[in-house]
């Protein structure tokens, strides 16, 4: 009898493993809520993609809804989501773009090629300010209100579902 119980024990610690691992492998990453919702933005000190020595901080979002938008050159997604973004600039939401983890050259050859949307892009080689976002890939976006609390997390590129269903409803509310 002890037998059959020692052989039983180590198949069901794998059952229970198996349950663990099959609903952590079903979840979607990108679902994820931003530990920041409802915080204010934080705080950065970084210089803009156009101007290396014009220096911006937190006090850009304050007074205007906006959607900030971590993107890169190198991110292929990114160009998938320039059309949407430039239809939100037309449709007169105000974007800043935070290039992360580029070089200032391919980043401002990127928007030369895919077109600006942004009032700004701040410049973020070193990816200090995403990290500090929780930014684990681009591109992500954050809905920002008037007072500068994050009060929207986009994983992912923004589809143009998305722009209607989800972003300016969304504008409209925190505005």
């Amino acid at each position: 009898m002890k037998r059959r119980l020692l052989l039983l024990i180590p198949l069901l610690l794998f059952a229970v493993l198996a349950v663990f691992l099959y609903r952590g492998l079903s979840k979607d990453p990108a679902a994820r809520d931003s530990a920041l919702l409802a915080k204010a933005f934080p705080a950065f000190d970084l210089s803009t993609l156009a101007d290396p020595d014009r220096r911006l901080d937190r006090s850009l979002l304050q007074g205007q809804v906006t959607l900030v938008n971590v993107w890169g050159e190198w991110c292929p997604t990114c160009k998938q989501e320039m059309p949407q973004l430039l239809e939100l600039a037309e449709r007169g939401v105000r974007l800043v773009g935070v290039d992360y983890k580029d070089t200032r050259e391919n980043g401002r050859q990127f928007l030369d090629e895919f077109g600006n949307p942004f009032e700004v892009s701040l410049f973020d080689p070193e990816g200090s300010l995403g990290f500090d976002l929780g930014v684990y890939g681009a591109p992500e976006s954050f809905l920002v209100d008037a007072e500068g609390i994050i009060r929207y997390h986009h994983t992912g590129y923004i589809t143009p579902q998305d722009v209607e269903q989800v972003i300016l409803p969304r504008v409209e509310r925190w505005q």
